[in-house]
């Protein structure tokens, strides 16, 4: 007697009720607006590429499933409809191998928290062009907004209660350092960094400034910057557009070593690929150095497994590392920027990542900035560019 197959689901799974709206001539010809909804469920995977639709049996039957340890079919009489789950890859038989059960199986070891995974797996761009779409959509400037989407939330929340006026102390050259600190938008693309500048902003910002070994497989940095349990999952690519000393290219920076990896060179030219991972935004695609922020998520992970608040920490480290990056450039009397709109998908495929081992969350950039404002920065108070 053959034994019985034994099967699982997916361990990343969450179902979207999926409403579409399309155009049918025949509903407008019978007197309606041609409009026809059809309602779906879909399967939101990350060890797919993509959503895929299911029809309610089979939510039904996903539902029997577990998504740890091998199970007999919950139906026997219902083979069809269990080997559609399993042709669409969200069900797994046991000793079967394909792509994408491989990928489930490398995804049980990251411990993602499972709505954090999806939200993850299905935020990231490929081949997106966001500033075409600001200007098609009539968005590009405070204007626009306003104009197309009515005026903002207040911009300051005022509770009821007694009100106590804090002193304000005086200035101090730190503060004027602050108050310096704003995005660059207009880098000139004709002035190199020197080798001393580009190396002091990155040990002040991502250099190890200490280590903890607690065994020797176990290892912990000190940055300037804090990260939740001291784990530090952020790596750092570099993209050097000019830096005296330095080959243009892709590179990889080692925090403990302070040292830099040389990498294969992305595809194009390093100015059309910049403004290919920053989604369009050309106005950064001038700095001389690019900087590109990838946790990786095991490392965080190993301690915070399936925890609900994970994912929003390495979101935090990328946050911390870039103002203290936009902090130090400024001191140096540097141009800085940062960006979430960014092509996550094209770093993936350039840097050989998987997404949900390893994947950008933000792109920094620091460089010289132009005598002239091409592009407008905002900076109300003028402090880096004079009133005019």
């Amino acid at each position: 007697m053959t034994p019985p197959r034994l099967i699982r689901r997916c361990r990343l799974l969450l179902l979207e009720p999926h409403h579409h709206l399309d155009f049918q001539l025949g509903a407008l010809l019978a007197g309606g607006n041609g409009l026809h909804a059809s309602h779906a469920w879909r399967a939101l995977a990350p060890h797919l590429d993509a959503p895929v639709e299911v029809v309610p049996v089979l939510v039904a039957m996903l539902g029997q499933i577990q998504p740890e340890g091998w199970q007999a079919p919950p139906c026997a009489d219902d083979d069809a409809h269990l080997q559609q789950l399993i042709d669409l890859h969200l069900v797994f038989v046991e000793g079967a191998h394909s792509v994408p059960s491989q990928r489930d199986a490398a995804l049980r070891e990251v411990k993602w928290w499972q709505p954090a995974a999806v939200m993850h797996w299905m935020s990231r761009w490929q081949g997106r062009d966001s500033v075409s779409a600001l200007y098609a959509a009539g968005l590009q400037n405070a204007e626009g907004l306003r104009r197309q989407l009515g005026p903002p939330p207040v911009a300051v929340q005022r509770l009821d209660g007694p009100r106590t006026p804090l002193p304000r102390p005086p200035g101090s050259a730190f503060d004027t350092l602050l108050q310096g600190r704003s995005t660059c938008r207009n880098f000139d693309p004709g002035r190199a960094l020197t080798l001393a500048c580009f190396a002091q902003v990155m040990q002040r910002t991502f250099a190890a400034t200490g280590t903890y070994q607690s065994a020797p497989d176990s290892v912990f940095l000190k940055k300037n910057a804090p990260s939740a349990g001291g784990l530090h999952p952020t790596e750092v690519y570099v993209l050097v557009q000019r830096v005296s000393g330095l080959e243009p290219g892709l590179y990889h920076y080692d925090p403990q070593q302070h040292d830099l990896t040389r990498l294969p060179d992305p595809p194009g030219s390093g100015s059309d690929w910049a403004r290919t991972i920053t989604a369009g935004q050309h106005w950064f695609a001038d700095a001389p150095v690019l900087l590109i922020l990838a946790p990786r998520y095991a490392r965080s992970f190993w301690k915070y497994r399936d925890h609900p608040k994970a994912y929003r920490a390495i979101t935090l480290d990328v946050g911390h590392l870039s103002q203290l990056l936009l902090l130090c450039a400024t001191e140096q009397g540097l141009g800085a920027f940062v960006t979430a709109a960014i092509n996550e998908q094209d770093i993936e495929q350039a840097l050989g990542m998987d997404a949900m081992q390893q994947s950008p969350l933000a792109v920094c950039g620091f460089g010289w900035r132009g005598a002239q404002m091409h592009t407008a920065e905002f900076d109300p108070a003028h402090r880096v560019w004079p009133a005019d």
